[in-house]
């Protein structure tokens, strides 16, 4: 797909990832719809983007998701992609998961884009093409302690992904999916803990050095123009191991 004068949505678009996703696809000539909680963070983000448009959402709310993509259908008159990107992690051995936490951050990484794929696929199907972007894991190739919650979020996120491809095929709808590396941003910093392993709190983990959200956002701009249905931050992850 060509990126010039296309209309993308990107979710998390206040920081990490999707801040440079957003940048990256602006500079590229799309018209970015630039989503997150953080309105501030967004509206000057978006002074910075030409033919660009903020919508304070939050990702949780089914009621916000959809005012938000009918709002930039209405400001654009179309939207040609959407890049689900808003997340969060929580990390906690299975038998230290609190349900209600895992529950919230359920209806972040998966409702929440379920969500916003349901409202953008009409209007695709109309245009007669679209593309959609799921950002999931590496995680979720992996089996890691303290990893289940989060892993096994993105996993389904994943396969929701792969067979919703395959639903969309006949409507020129490519559906693809990121799994980024560990990336230099604040997710970490924002990631929920419950009492985790020893193997994680002593360090564990891939040694590999972070990669940064420029980085990850030329994957996702790889993923764009591809079709793929699987994009990966390096080629080791298509057949990972615990590190």
């Amino acid at each position: 797909m060509d990126i010039k004068n296309n209309v993308a949505i990107v979710t998390g678009a206040s920081s990490g990832i999707g801040e440079a996703t957003a940048k990256l696809l602006s500079q590229k000539g799309a018209k970015v719809v630039l989503v997150a909680r953080s309105k501030e963070k967004i509206e000057s983000l978006s002074k910075e983007l030409p033919n660009s448009l903020a919508i304070t959402t939050d990702m949780t709310s089914e009621k916000q998701i959809k005012e938000m993509v009918a709002k930039a259908q209405k400001h654009f008159g179309r939207i040609d992609i959407l890049i689900n990107n808003a997340g969060q992690g929580y990390d906690a051995m299975v038998e230290k998961i609190n349900v209600n936490t895992f529950r919230e951050i359920f209806n972040l990484d998966i409702i929440g884009p379920v969500i916003a794929m349901q409202n953008v696929i009409p209007i695709m199907k109309s245009q007669k093409q679209g593309t959609i972007i799921n950002i999931s894991s590496g995680t979720a190739l992996m089996i890691l302690p303290s990893m289940s919650a989060y892993a096994s979020l993105k996993q389904a996120l994943a396969k929701i992904s792969l067979t919703a491809r395959e639903e969309l095929h006949d409507d020129n709808i490519a559906v693809s999916v990121v799994y980024p590396y560990i990336t230099a941003t604040d997710f970490e910093k924002n990631t929920i803990k419950e009492e985790v392993s020893a193997w994680e709190e002593g360090g564990g983990g891939p040694p590999q050095p972070a990669d940064s959200a420029d980085y990850i956002a030329e994957k996702i701009l790889e993923g764009i123009k591809s079709g793929d249905a699987e994009i990966y931050a390096h080629d080791w992850m298509k057949n990972p191991r615990r590190q």
